[in-house]
C-alpha cells in the first residue's frame, strides 16, 4: 500500500495515458482494417492531449484535440473514402520489411534510452509566463493575422474541394451502375 500513497494521481494518470498511447499507436500500425486504423488513430491524438493536460499544457492539448484528433483524422477518413475500391484486398502484415523494420525499431529505442540517461534532467531555461494563450492569440489576430487568415482559407478551398471531389465520385459511381 506505500508505493500507492508514494505517487500521486497526476503521475497515475499521465502513465496510464502514456500506455494508451503507446498501445494505440501500435493498432494503428497492425489492425489490418484501415478504418480501424483511422479510429485508433484517433485514440491516440485523444490520449496525447491528455498527456499534455497532465503536464500542464491545456493550450497545448485543445490543439491536439482540434487539429489532429479532428481535422486530420476527418482528412483521411476523406482520402479513405475518394481512393476506397472494391476491388481492394488486404495486405500481408508481416513481410521480408518486418525484421529489418524491427531492428531498427530496436536500435532506436536503445539510442534514445542511452541518450536519455546520459543526458540526464534537463531544467528550464526561463520561468513560463502565465497568459502564454493570451500571448499567443494577441499574436495570431495582430502580428500574424495575415497568415493565420490565407491558412484558413486554404482549409476552407480544401475542405470545399473534398466535397466537390466526393460528390463527383459519388455521381461517377452512380452512372456505372
Amino acid at each position: 500500500m506505500g508505493f500507492l500513497n508514494s505517487i500521486s494521481y497526476v503521475a497515475a494518470a499521465f502513465h496510464t495515458l502514456a500506455a494508451v498511447v503507446v498501445i494505440s499507436a501500435l493498432l494503428v500500425v497492425f489492425v489490418r482494417n484501415i478504418v480501424h486504423s483511422v479510429l485508433w488513430l484517433a485514440v491516440c491524438f485523444v490520449s496525447l492531449a491528455g498527456v499534455f493536460l497532465t503536464l500542464n499544457a491545456d493550450f497545448i492539448a485543445a490543439v491536439q484535440v482540434m487539429v489532429y484528433a479532428g481535422a486530420v483524422c476527418i482528412m483521411v477518413v476523406f482520402g479513405i473514402m475518394l481512393i476506397r475500391r472494391r476491388d481492394m484486398g488486404e495486405t500481408n502484415l508481416f513481410n521480408g520489411q518486418t525484421v529489418a523494420a524491427a531492428g531498427v525499431t530496436a536500435l532506436v529505442i536503445m539510442l534514445s534510452g542511452f541518450l536519455s540517461f546520459k543526458v540526464g534532467s534537463v531544467t528550464s531555461p526561463a520561468p513560463v509566463p502565465a497568459d502564454t494563450v493570451g500571448n499567443i492569440a494577441t499574436l495570431l489576430l495582430s502580428k500574424y493575422v495575415i497568415p493565420f487568415e490565407v491558412a484558413a482559407l486554404l482549409l476552407l478551398v480544401a475542405l470545399v474541394g473534398a466535397v466537390f471531389l466526393a460528390k463527383e465520385v459519388k455521381a461517377d459511381a452512380d452512372s456505372d451502375s
